[in-house]
């Protein structure tokens, strides 16, 4: 009897989209493995930021990320960055890592570090009996993996995703964050070519989710 093959399921878009949102739903309904790679260069750029490492400093940052191991804790369905054995918390959501952490994500050594851990995100699936893996972030279906079974890039007006973004609590500006990431030269923020594009302006979650589980549901079988 054959076995249902193992998925990978890549979520690209700017700030506020409804990436981790939609990531988390699916990943639920369809038991994959949940990778968040923001909260991932949210943690690098906020280790950076405790050692007083500024992003202007690139040689003082690729001496850091020398000293950092990389592994992964998994809690529920979500698989959690741990640096040096230490995952981090709410200090990433903090207003000097909104401002920072795109000028972090821009550094290229920075980014390659993070690519081979982002990768290697599939054999810890596998390793812990997921179905499969979702990973989110904005250059998942580009740069990490452009073979993915389903890419989707999720966009919405920048001004509802501002309104978004206070309802959460953070302060950071949408078109800021939009621009520094379109325009980093190494893997800059875009709809990869193939990817299922949604506009998420006047939708609810469950209507993405709904959109989105149905296209997995029918390639699937």
């Amino acid at each position: 009897m054959s076995t249902q093959p193992f998925i990978i399921v890549a979520i690209d878009g700017g700030a506020a989209a409804g990436k981790s949102s939609t990531a988390r739903a699916i990943s639920e309904k369809f038991n994959l493995l949940h990778s968040d790679t923001g909260s991932y260069f949210r943690a690098l750029a906020s280790e950076m930021l405790k050692r007083g490492i500024s992003y202007t400093d690139h040689e003082a940052v690729i001496s850091a990320l020398k000293s950092l191991n990389l592994s992964t804790r998994i809690t529920g369905r979500r698989a959690d960055m741990e640096l040096s054995g230490h995952v981090a918390g709410e200090e990433i959501r903090s207003a000097a890592v909104n401002q920072a952490v795109s000028h972090f994500a821009a550094i290229t050594e920075l980014r390659e570090k993070l690519k081979a851990y982002e990768r290697s995100q599939a054999d810890v699936a596998r390793a812990h009996g997921f179905k499969g893996l979702i990973m989110e972030g904005r250059d998942i279906g580009s740069a990490i993996f452009p073979d993915a079974d389903f890419r989707f890039y999720l966009h919405a007006d920048p001004e509802e995703r501002s309104k978004r973004r206070a309802k959460e609590g953070h302060l950071d500006k949408v078109s800021e964050r939009d621009r520094l990431d379109s325009s980093r030269a190494k893997d800059p923020l875009a709809c990869p070519p193939g990817a299922i594009a949604i506009d998420s302006t006047f939708l609810s979650l469950e209507e993405v989710v709904s959109q989105v589980a149905a296209i997995i549901s029918k390639q699937s079988t």
